[in-house]
């Protein structure tokens, strides 16, 4: 029969044990999406053929499932460890697309080019106001017209509800670039 000093050890080394197997079992694993690149691989979006954007962008944004490589141990999306064959869904991977609403890009330049002169170009953008002082003044005798092309060409002028034209996905899209305060700016060496 063992001693009381026995089984208080015996005891002691079993509570040390399982802590240690607890500890080893809680292991904090990271979550899907912060992966590392080679690590997981993302469908490409699905194109909307009247849109070119993508079909679930809402709000600026879009998400693609991305799948972890296989042997991959990662909390999905829903917060449950798992360990991937590289065919589930572990995240989905935000990324940015444009608000569109139907207003064509191409159309806008042939109607500047062709009718301008009669504000064809600003009725199609919802600029009543200025197709109608276009129509009167011939197109403020071809220079507003003028003007009005380089404009609408430079994508300066969009649609009057502030929303994007559509452009082939892989088009002639033009991104604006701003400076504000957060802006880095690195120092001109001095020759």
């Amino acid at each position: 029969m063992a001693l009381p000093r026995d089984r208080l050890e015996l005891r002691l080394f079993l509570l040390l044990l399982c802590l240690c197997f607890l500890k080893a079992a809680s292991v904090d694993v990271d979550k899907c999406d912060e992966l590392r690149l080679g690590q997981y691989i993302c469908d490409t979006p699905k194109i909307n053929d009247v849109t070119q954007e993508p079909e679930n962008c809402t709000n600026e944004t879009a998400f693609v499932p991305c799948m972890p490589a296989p042997n991959i141990t990662c909390r999905n999306y829903s917060g449950v460890v798992n360990t991937f064959s590289g065919k589930e869904v572990g995240f989905y991977k935000p990324f940015s697309c444009r608000n569109v609403t139907g207003y064509s890009y191409k159309v806008a330049v042939a109607l500047s080019l062709f009718l301008g002169w009669l504000g064809a170009d600003r009725f199609y953008l919802g600029y009543p106001a200025l197709g109608l002082l276009k129509f009167c003044t011939v197109g403020f005798c071809g220079i507003g017209s003028l003007i009005d092309f380089v404009l609408i060409s430079a994508q300066i002028v969009g649609p009057a509800d502030g929303s994007n034209y559509i452009i082939d996905y892989y088009g002639a899209r033009l991104t604006r670039l701003a400076i504000d305060n957060d802006t880095y700016r690195k120092t001109q060496m001095e020759l």
